[in-house]
């Protein structure tokens, strides 16, 4: 096998390629540490009695998963979606979309039940824990309210946490690049040896 000289423009692009997908691995676990550190944050805020304001947008991360009280002044619909029992049961979540005594609307879980009919409710104070909704964040209440049965808390574990995954396919993708591009080259001088 004679080896000649390295293309220089496709040696060029594969090389940016892999220093890419390297960097996007590296990348995927620095956001694997913080996704970590976040996790931690949310599970030490689960463990605090203490109750917060229902917050804004700008503050539904550091709410999450707190315990929070809201008053519903107002019951403007309610939804049914899929949701767990505190038991772990699939059935239906029945969510309220409240006006309230703060600023905005809250979105308050009610409970849970095996028929997806919305119960009756016509608001009032109720306690619980925010917990992520979407976009947003709903207050999951508890105890539950309108006669139903307790939804499953909001936990912090249910957020995946798969970067580490993401950074190791990413360095397989550099290795695969490489491998490929060097068994290209190797036929590539072989035929040249050969003509």
């Amino acid at each position: 096998m004679t080896r000649g000289r390295l293309p220089l423009l496709p040696t060029l692009v594969v090389l940016a390629a892999v220093a890419t997908m390297i960097a996007l691995g590296v990348w995927q676990l620095q956001r694997a540490e913080w996704k970590g550190a976040l996790l931690d944050r949310y599970r030490q805020a689960q463990a605090m009695s203490s109750e917060v304001e229902w917050p804004g947008p700008a503050d539904y991360e550091r709410a999450l998963y707190r315990h929070a009280r809201i008053n519903c002044t107002r019951v403007l619909g309610i939804d049914s979606v899929a949701g767990r029992s505190q038991a772990g049961a699939a059935g239906w979540a029945h969510v309220a979309r409240c006006l309230h005594d703060g600023p905005g609307v809250a979105d308050v879980a009610m409970g849970w039940s095996r028929d997806p009919v919305p119960p009756e409710w016509s608001g009032g104070e109720v306690g619980g824990f925010i917990g992520p909704y979407g976009r947003v964040v709903r207050l999951v209440a508890a105890p539950p309210q309108a006669g139903l049965e307790q939804l499953a808390a909001p936990d912090p574990n249910d957020l995946p946490n798969n970067h580490v995954a993401y950074a190791f396919q990413w360095f397989f993708f550099a290795l695969t690049a490489l491998v490929i591009y060097w068994l290209a080259l190797r036929r590539k001088w072989r035929d040249s040896g050969n003509a």
